[in-house]
């Protein structure tokens, strides 16, 4: 099986979801197969209370030699922005190119049982991703805003390939603010063609002039024994629809004892590349 990118039409590359509800010590069979099966991509999920990010994220990459990794996505309420900016350097350095990292509100219950929902979670969002670009960026930071304060800030080593601020949404004021100050955009609901067309004019239309096209993914899932036909189907019409990358989760067959059907959808969805050639 190749080794290359899987792709469809439109563009979009797919990569496989390993869920929270998988216990850390399979994620490594998991990553491996999608690798072997020549997706591009695995994705994890920060899940209160389940499983952290950037953990399994950094061991996937460590595992693998050409697989990118994502995050979607590290709650901003939980997370300081100088600490997040760090973890996320020290990756794109060791890892350089393979990092997906995504940012989002997290869900507002999990917030108020850890005891940090935001008043306004919109102004945390914004002024978390703000700063986050900035230090990435290797720049020295002062703010002094309603949620995100920092003196002087600066990264001693910042990332020579910079990872991209993806940016998680459902509703559209989210979604505005994703192609206002991200790289790309999360849409982590609302994944039916017409829900992506309607997202991608938004995220669009709050684009700057002259800042390149932002990524756009789309999490979407299937039965865990999808064939390939249906795999590549879903693919392609959420790609068609404007997503750049499709990770999709496995859905029936779930839980601890779930590990060998996840492995063969690894199998069936690394097999879009071959029957799109």
């Amino acid at each position: 099986m190749s080794s290359g990118t899987s792709s469809v039409p439109g563009m979009a590359e797919t990569g496989l979801i390993v869920p929270p509800d998988q216990p850390p010590e399979r994620y490594r069979e998991a990553v491996l197969a999608a690798e072997r099966a020549g997706l591009p991509e695995v994705w994890f999920w920060e899940d209160c209370f389940a499983e952290s990010g950037l953990a399994p994220a950094a061991a996937a990459l460590a595992w693998t030699e050409r697989i990118r990794v994502g995050v979607g996505l590290l709650p901003v309420p939980l997370r300081n922005v100088a600490l997040t900016a760090m973890e996320l350097a020290t990756l794109a350095r060791l890892f350089p190119g393979r990092l997906l990292p995504g940012i989002g509100h997290g869900v507002l219950e999990w917030m108020g049982q850890a005891g940090v929902r935001a008043e306004s979670p919109m102004t945390l969002l914004r002024e978390h991703a703000t700063a986050l670009r900035a230090l990435l960026a290797g720049e020295s930071v002062t703010v002094e805003g309603r949620y995100v304060r920092l003196d002087g800030v600066q990264l001693r080593w910042p990332p020579e390939q910079v990872p991209p601020v993806l940016v998680g949404a459902v509703g559209p004021k989210t979604i505005a603010l994703a192609g206002e100050l991200g790289d790309g955009l999360i849409l982590t609901g609302g994944t039916s063609a017409a829900a992506v067309r309607e997202a991608v004019a938004r995220l669009r239309e709050a684009r700057p002039a002259g800042v390149a096209e932002p990524d756009v993914v789309v999490f979407t899932d299937l039965p865990v024994d999808a064939s390939v036909q249906q795999l590549t189907d879903r693919v392609s019409e959420l790609a068609d629809a404007g997503a750049t990358r499709v990770p999709v989760l496995a859905l029936g067959d779930r839980g601890p004892e779930s590990g060998p059907a996840i492995l063969d959808f690894a199998a069936r969805l690394g097999a879009i590349s071959i029957r799109l050639a």
